[in-house]
């Protein structure tokens, strides 16, 4: 389980991980940052640890009830699934599996069986609810639609505009230093970004702040960069280890003395603080 558990956790630990070992490489202190480090890990694991040992104390007696709560928490564990398997095919498949786990999870609670009038009504407009939302993402999915908080947005070819940031993709060092060498030939800066299909982060960065037209606005004299490690193999490796980047999200900003480190970005970043940041880059 702790093998296992680290794909899911090792994406969302990174970024933290990576500000972490950078400061504390700065504070060139071996004393400080084994014991970060250690605190870290008896963070994540200790919880796990104590509730192991409690072997259940405290917790109420089994009864008709736990029947429903297992049901719930099996539909939660395939939301889960759903939610990991987003990360590796396409937006269509992703979407329609959130719907048919929509579908099936109203058919469950439309045949609930409980206690009380109030709670038998309750479990009926969760079905209810549940229903439309499978049948609208169904209905986006075979629309071509991707987006499961916006499933019709891609039905009956109406699709919304592409508005987020226009990248050049590189893939090995010298592609990126052929691309910043004519960025400041002609006297621009760079944005180079870490991307990978498996980084939640990535993606929130792309939906949330790389769509604001602020941020849009502070770009538009950039050359803008993007280096996807998605395949994770020996290039990508070789890329990330020249910049000491961990994992994905990571955010580089160039002039034409090279890069600028106290503009670098690890993780994700609203709009507002990220144009900030943006100001503060020379060209």
């Amino acid at each position: 389980m702790g093998a296992l558990s680290a794909l899911i956790v090792g994406p969302c630990v990174a970024p933290p991980l990576a500000g972490a070992v950078l400061y504390i490489s700065q504070s060139h202190d071996p004393v400080f940052g084994g014991a970060a480090l250690f605190l870290l890990a008896m963070g994540m694991g200790v919880p796990l640890l104590a509730f192991g040992a409690a072997a259940g104390r405290g917790m109420p007696t089994s009864g008709p009830w736990m029947t429903t709560v297992q049901r719930v928490f099996g539909f939660l564990f395939l939301g889960l699934a759903v939610w990991m398997l987003s990360r590796i095919v396409p937006g269509v498949v992703a979407l329609g599996l959130w719907g048919l786990l929509a579908m099936a999870a109203a058919a469950w609670a439309s045949m609930a069986m409980t206690s009380t009038v109030r709670t038998r009504w309750l479990a009926r407009f969760a079905a209810l609810v549940l229903a439309i939302v499978g049948a609208a993402q169904l209905l986006g999915a075979m629309g071509g639609g991707s987006d499961p908080l916006q499933p019709l947005a891609g039905a009956f070819g109406a699709r919304l505009p592409e508005t987020g940031l226009v990248f050049r993709t590189v893939k090995s060092n010298a592609d990126l230093d052929r691309e910043v060498a004519a960025a400041a030939a002609a006297g621009k800066p760079v944005m180079f970004d870490f991307y990978a299909d498996w980084c939640v982060s990535c993606k929130e960065m792309e939906k949330y702040t790389f769509t604001d037209p602020k941020v849009k606005a502070a770009l538009a004299d950039f050359v803008l960069l993007k280096a996807d490690v998605t395949a994770n193999d020996a290039v990508d490796q070789a890329l990330m280890h020249r910049f000491g980047i961990i994992g994905p999200p990571g955010t580089l900003f160039f002039g034409r003395h090279g890069e600028q480190r106290a503009s670098r970005l690890i993780g994700f970043e609203a709009a507002d603080a990220f144009v900030a940041r943006i100001r503060r880059v020379e060209p």
